[in-house]
Parts: structure tokens; C-alpha cells; sequence
């Protein structure tokens, strides 16, 4: 590490440990050490942790917007051959995504002193708030392959331990497995494509990769394999087809947990997913199966969520979909219009997951169709929903038009079927936010909303200051290095995106809104919302395929152990006891016999050795 490197960017490898400090801060009282009743502080030891973070985090960009990208490295681990080393890539992208991470980590743990306000496991939340912070901060720094991966799986545990926080629900329980075990699948694959990667090349380090890389020095059915498996890591983490299920289920958790989940912790994925893009280049076939992936998921994950009643689970697809988008991007070697995406994507995803999470806090329903009439009684929520959902769709003027209308026009010219794909998206992501907003803002109020107030002004006050942020990404996304002008696409594409959000908002607004008891009257319709509801039968289908297969292995193999196996250890068994008890007849006592028997069968055996083994001639 370079001396002349001011005194905040040579320590910025702690800003990963704000958060772990907070874990550890709160560890005491989550363990029930100090008394139940006193899980405030910790709470606010971690607000203000994150406070420092983001406010470390804000000198050290400054400093490299000033002076340049910077690079710190630690050897930590010399075995023979093996080096391995702690690195981070202090650059504006890397440091833009941290600044991203922590100052909507500091906005959520305020959100959840006000949203948990009555929960007595406070403490336990806050101290696996701060290790989830603190994995995702290392994540975008990371500068080698190996760390990346290490820190994607403390991010699965810490996923694991959030969804299931309320563990005395069955439901939760089942939801938290599913969702732990959904990632592990990508990761083992990118854990083997991490392994076969560092044996062919040596190295870990992405610049090392990338030159080792630019060479071809494998096979190319080598590298598909191995491009393969490090996609498939960041598929599982941006919940894209087919391992998109775990953040659906994900949504039991508590929501101060599921603003992150949808915002950054998907936008970690694809950034590992972006530094491995100069790898994935070498495999074409791998930017074929990521553009299909990205389609599959942006179609599909916006048509489920129109038919979705779930208020969380209706944000929940829309990630999905839009993952998808930045899927495309990557294919489509796209890495600045997809970081706009990512951008444009987590600050209005956040901000809609904070507005639906005061909805259910004082309505106590996440039922869309039980809700109703609360814009005049929520005025401050409604509005956050608002702007949350213009920035998030391509509508003037926030982040989402122009970080949608520069991919559009540069996805264009790769083909029309991809800026179909994408007009699409974005015309059933504004009808099915219009379609919501309707259902809960709108109308008469029904019984669970009568009486709802405005949330208390910790939730009330990070709410407020994400929609004046959303309301300024325009401004923030013209200051980015690597884009050469926000508004640089043709008028055709903003007619084309300005249409596709009309067109969608004109479906929105004049789609029928039915309540829980009223039934479809259509067969066909009725058929076609319960197939988009239960997201094409894809549970259902794998537990048909995979997990019955899976099963079937497992007692094929469990029947080969107890009658193959332990058959004939058994039967081995029965044989020595009958030979023991044969022998146990002709013991006679005498040491003389003993020994002969002992030189018998020494030489009977130096005679068949003799006889089997060829005679050498040559000393």
C-alpha cells in the first residue's frame, strides 16, 4: 500500500468493518446478556456506524474522483504456490456502489427503529443488519475472485438468518430454507468455477484474470464450463430464471431486511457478475445463455407480478424483471448503461419497499385486495410510491427514463427482438404499479384501512429523504464517470419509452379491480391469472422433475446401502463369527502347535509369492 495515499483512502478497509463492528456491538444484548428491555443502544451504535461509513465512504470517492483510481493490497495467507491476498479496487464505480449500500443501510436501520418498534429481538436484527452491510461493502471493493466469492457466501448465511428472524412462524422457517438452499445451488457452481478458474490461470486477482484471460489459454469447451459456473452465482443472487423463487419467498422476513434484499443486495450480484464480464467475453456461448436468461426473467417476472396480490410479493417480480434487464446489458457488453440501470433500479426499489412496508405496518394486510383509499389519509407514503414508481419505470423525468432510454437505444442496433423485450418490461411494470396503486391508494377505504394513520417520523423521516434522493438521480447519473451523457439517445427512443409507459399506464387504469370474494367469471381468464399467480407452476414443475429425482437417487441409494452393502458386510460378519467359533473347537493350549501352524503358513505363503511374482536376474 502505497505512503502518500491520504490518511481516510489508507483506511478504507474499514469501512467493511463499520458493519461488523455493529454486529459485534450488538451481540451482547441480541444473546440476552444485558437486559431484553435495554436494545436501543445497539440499535443506535449501528445507525451511527453506518452514519461513519457513509460519511468515510463520501472522502475516500472524493479523493479518487480527484485523484484517480486507487488499489490496496495485503498478503495474508503464504503456503508454497499458494498467495493469497486482501485486496480492494478503490475506484468510482466500486466507491459509488458503496456509497449506494451504505446510505441505504443507514436509511433502513432508522426505517427499523420505528418499523420494529415492539420487537424484543431488536438487538438480534440490528446485529444481522450490520453483517449484512458489512458482506455487501466488502463485495463491491473486492479486487480478487476469491474474496468476492467468499463474501457472496456470508451474504447467503446473512440472507438465511434475516428471512428467518421471526422463527417461531412455520411459514418463515420453510421460507428461509427454501431461500438459503435456492442460493447455495449457484453457489457451489460458482465455488467450482472459482476452484477450476484459479488452477488454470494461478491467480485471483480480476487484473491478473483479465490479462491472463485476454491470452485464450484454454480449450473453449473449458472456458464455456467455467463461464457457465460463474454465472451461475450471480444468477441465484440477482433471483434471476430459473433460481428466482427464493426472493418471493424471501418477502416473510421483516421488511426493514427486504429494502436491501431488493435494492443492493441484487445489485451485488450483478456487479460480481460485471467484473467477470472480460472472462465471460472468451466464452461466447456464455453471453448467449446470459441474454436468455435476462429475457426469460424480464418477460416473465413482469407478467407475474400483474397477477400477484401479495403487496410484497408484487415488488418482489418486479426485481426480477429488471435484474433481467441488466442481464441483457452484460450480454450485450454493456457495463455503464447496466450501472445505470443498477442505480435507477435499487434507489426507486427502496424507496417503493419503505412506502408498501408503512402500508402493512398500520393496516397490519398485505393484501392488496383488503386495502384501500389511504392516499388521503397517508399523504407522505402515497407519495413515496409515487416517485418510487416513476423512477423505477421509464417515465419523465427521473433516473428510470434515462437509464432505460440509453439502453434501449444501444440494445437497438444488437437486435429488435431485445428492445422489445425491454419496452415490454417496462409497459407491464407501469400497469401493474398502477394497478396497485389504484387497489390501496385509491377508492373507498375498506375495513383494515378506515382508521389508518401516517407512520411515526422514524419511518416517516428515511422514507422522506429516499424521495428526495429519487427525485435527484437525474442529476446524479449525469455526474457518472463512465456515461458520456444521460440524454445522449435518439428522440425516437424517448417517443418509443414514453409510449410503452402510457400505453401501460393506460392498462392500469382501466384494468378491473376485483376483490378477494369476487370470482373470475371467464374460465380462460381464471386459468391465465392462477397460472401467472403461481409463477407458471415453477414449483410445482421442479418438485416434479428435480426434487422427485433427487428423491428417487437418494432411496436408490439408501436401498443399495442397507441391501448391497450392509448385506455384505453382514454376511462377512456371519462368516468370521462361524470361523471364530469353528476355530474356537481346536484350541488345544499347547504353545508348540501354535508356532508350528505359524511357520506352516509363513512358508506357504513365501511359496505362493515365489511363485507368483516373476524371478529377477538383474542386481
Amino acid at each position: 500500500m502505497s505512503s502518500d495515499l491520504a490518511l481516510p483512502t489508507q483506511l478504507s478497509w474499514c469501512i467493511p468493518l463499520y458493519g461488523f463492528a455493529g454486529m459485534l456491538l450488538s451481540l451482547p444484548w441480541a444473546t440476552g446478556w444485558p437486559s431484553r428491555n435495554a436494545s436501543r443502544p445497539p440499535a443506535y451504535g449501528n445507525v451511527l456506524l453506518s452514519l461513519l461509513g457513509v460519511l468515510h465512504g463520501a472522502i475516500v470517492l472524493r479523493d479518487v474522483a480527484s485523484n484517480g483510481a486507487r488499489h490496496l493490497q495485503w498478503s495474508w495467507l503464504q503456503v508454497g504456490d499458494l498467495d493469497l491476498v486482501i485486496s480492494f479496487d478503490l475506484s468510482t464505480a466500486s466507491l459509488g456502489a458503496l456509497e449506494l449500500i451504505t446510505v441505504l443501510s443507514l436509511l433502513s436501520q432508522v426505517y427499523a427503529l420505528g418499523y420494529l418498534d415492539k420487537e424484543w429481538a431488536l438487538a438480534r436484527f440490528f446485529a444481522l443488519a450490520g453483517f449484512f452491510e458489512g458482506a455487501m461493502v466488502g463485495v463491491v471493493l473486492s479486487d480478487s475472485l476469491f474474496q468476492c466469492y467468499f463474501l457472496l457466501e456470508m451474504l447467503t448465511l446473512s440472507t438465511y438468518l434475516l428471512v428467518g428472524f421471526w422463527y417461531a412462524q412455520p411459514l418463515v422457517v420453510t421460507a428461509a430454507r427454501d431461500a438459503f438452499l435456492t442460493k447455495r445451488v449457484g453457489d457451489i457452481a460458482l465455488l467450482m468455477g472459482v476452484v477450476a478458474l484459479s488452477a488454470s490461470s494461478g491467480v485471483m486477482s480480476f487484473e491478473e484474470l483479465y490479462s491472463w484471460a485476454a491470452g485464450s489459454p484454454l480449450p473453449p469447451l473449458a472456458m464455456t464450463l467455467i463461464s457457465l459456473a460463474l454465472i451461475a452465482g450471480p444468477t441465484g443472487k440477482c433471483a434471476q430464471f430459473p433460481m428466482h423463487l427464493w426472493l418471493d419467498e424471501a418477502m416473510e422476513g421483516p421488511n426493514p431486511a427486504s429494502i436491501l434484499r431488493n435494492s443492493v443486495v441484487v445489485t451485488c450480484g450483478a456487479l460480481v457478475l460485471l467484473r467477470l464480464m472480460p472472462i465471460l467475453q472468451q466464452a461466447p456461448v456464455s453471453l448467449v445463455v446470459l441474454e436468455l436468461i435476462g429475457t426469460v426473467s424480464a418477460l416473465g417476472g413482469s407478467l407475474v407480478a400483474l397477477a400477484q396480490v401479495d403487496i410484497k410479493r408484487t415488488l418482489s417480480y418486479s426485481t426480477t424483471a429488471y435484474l433481467g434487464l441488466v442481464f441483457l446489458c452484460i450480454a450485450q457488453r454493456l457495463p455503464a448503461v447496466a450501472l445505470l440501470l443498477l442505480l435507477s433500479h435499487a434507489l426507486a426499489k427502496a424507496l417503493l419497499s419503505m412506502s408498501t412496508g408503512a402500508v402493512i405496518a398500520v393496516s397490519n394486510a398485505q393484501d392488496i385486495t383488503e386495502l384501500g383509499g389511504l392516499a388521503p389519509r397517508m399523504p407522505a407514503t402515497t407519495t413515496a410510491f409515487l416517485v418510487g414508481s416513476a423512477g423505477l419505470t421509464a417515465l419523465l423525468p427521473l433516473g428510470g427514463f434515462w437509464s432505460s432510454g440509453l439502453a434501449l437505444d444501444l440494445l437497438t442496433p444488437a437486435g429488435l427482438s431485445l428492445a422489445l423485450v425491454l419496452l415490454l418490461t417496462n409497459l407491464l411494470s407501469v400497469w401493474n404499479l398502477t394497478r396497485v396503486y389504484r387497489q390501496v391508494f385509491l377508492g373507498p377505504a375498506r375495513p383494515k384501512t378506515r382508521r389508518t394513520p401516517e407512520v411515526n417520523w422514524q419511518m416517516a423521516l428515511p422514507m422522506v429523504t429516499l424521495t428526495v434522493i429519487v427525485l435527484l438521480t437525474p442529476p446524479l447519473m449525469a455526474r457518472l464517470d463512465p456515461v458520456p451523457g444521460i440524454a445522449s439517445f435518439s428522440p425516437t427512443t424517448a417517443l418509443l419509452l414514453i409510449g410503452s409507459g402510457l400505453a401501460g399506464l393506460l392498462a392500469g387504469a382501466l384494468q378491473p379491480l376485483r376483490s378477494s370474494q369476487q370470482p373470475w367469471p371467464q374460465p380462460a381468464l381464471r386459468s391465465l391469472r392462477d397460472l401467472l399467480a403461481f409463477d407458471f407452476h415453477t414449483e410445482r414443475f421442479y418438485r416434479l422433475t428435480i426434487v422427485n429425482l433427487v428423491a428417487f437417487l437418494s432411496r436408490s441409494v439408501s436401498w443399495f446401502d442397507r441391501t448391497v452393502v450392509d448385506g455384505a458386510a453382514h454376511q462377512l460378519a456371519r462368516i468370521s463369527l462361524g470361523s471364530a467359533e469353528a476355530l474356537r473347537l481346536s484350541i488345544s493350549g499347547q504353545s508348540q502347535a501354535y508356532v508350528l501352524t505359524a511357520v506352516a503358513a509363513i512358508v506357504m505363503l513365501l511359496a505362493g509369492l515365489a511363485w507368483v511374482l516373476p524371478a529377477t536376474t538383474s542386481f
